[in-house]
């Protein structure tokens, strides 16, 4: 106990004379909020991996800076989010384009859930923080300019006031609302038409349905059977392999020309990353006998339809907590 009290009374007070152990016990107990943050900046889950070492490391290094003005906390978010900046500025200096992220990850729905929960009383709180991890908001938001990023993740998702925002990343008031409006309709302009459709909340029994037909289907490699779940205008891209196929005409004949509709083995577990639904699927490797990982399709339901397929390769499995292996069941 007065251990714990020994590091709250940090919030208010300077850090200059604090030891390395208490401080690191101070920071991370805003780790995963942090990394959340810096996933939302980069989309990368790696990249935010890095980008919260980093601010660990910079806020150590600067702590006699911290005056106690503002929170502890509101202090490491803007350190975290001055190295969001300078990432971007070193590795990718321009937005994405086109609709594609590239460097776009997934993020486990089990870390997810280490996040501080909002009240009973702000499910407005609850809502956003769901659909501002959703992958089409994380598309939407790496299409803006770095700056104006920042701007609308701290106003919009943290819900900062202008004032605090333009004092942390040393802009003016007016500079930060102007930005806001920017950021505000790009986003709108990269977004899903359906965006105030968004149900978020947990998945209701007509989505779970949809998946487990989506997953029959595709260990079936049924074609015509997976064609059917899917909206008119779905959209199917595999980060960072280049490509995005907009339509259920264009999607389907992906799948035929990559020879989908040949492929035998396959077993599926049915997951959630982004909090989304997800399904990762495993193909039978005779010379090693077992189900060995191939790819996870994380989906996005509306009306009743599979609106987007965003597949990842192998290599994200163990970062999701997926097993390396499935056991043979007898069927081959």
């Amino acid at each position: 106990m007065g251990a714990d009290m020994r590091l709250e009374e940090l919030d208010v007070s300077g850090l200059g004379e604090v030891d390395e152990p208490a401080f690191s016990g101070l920071a991370e107990r805003h780790r995963r909020e942090l990394h959340v943050h810096c996933y939302r900046m980069l989309g990368s889950f790696e990249d935010a991996e890095d980008t919260v070492q980093e601010t660990f490391l910079r806020a150590w290094r600067r702590r006699e800076t911290f005056e106690g003005r503002s929170t502890f906390r509101a202090w490491l978010y803007r350190i975290a989010t001055n190295a969001c900046l300078d990432q971007l500025a070193k590795y990718r200096p321009e937005p994405a384009t086109g609709g594609e992220v590239p460097w776009l990850q997934p993020y486990p729905d089990r870390l997810l859930d280490e996040l501080p929960a909002a009240g009973a009383g702000e499910p407005e709180a609850v809502a956003v923080a769901r659909e501002t991890i959703e992958l089409a908001y994380l598309v939407a938001v790496q299409h803006l300019a770095p700056r104006p990023r920042a701007v609308l993740i701290l106003r919009d998702v943290l819900g900062w006031p202008a004032k605090d925002v333009a004092e942390h990343l040393g802009d003016s008031v007016n500079s930060v609302n102007s930005a806001l409006q920017r950021a505000r309709a790009g986003l709108r302009e990269h977004l899903p038409a359906e965006r105030q459709d968004w149900t978020g909340g947990e998945q209701d029994a007509g989505t779970r349905e949809l998946v487990r037909r989506y997953t029959d289907a595709s260990v079936a490699t049924d074609v015509k059977g997976l064609a059917a779940l899917l909206r008119d205008d779905v959209r199917c891209s595999m980060p960072p392999t280049p490509g995005l196929y907009i339509g259920r005409d264009a999607v389907v004949n992906d799948w035929v020309e990559s020879g989908f509709e040949g492929m035998k083995g396959l077993r599926a577990v049915p997951t959630s990353v982004n909090r989304q639904p997800a399904v990762a699927f495993y193909l039978w490797q005779k010379q090693e006998g077992a189900y060995l990982p191939l790819t996870i399709d994380v989906l996005r339901v509306t009306g009743g339809t599979i609106t987007e397929i965003t597949t990842f390769h192998e290599d994200r499995f163990p970062g999701l907590g997926l097993p390396q292996r499935l056991p043979a069941d007898g069927t081959e």
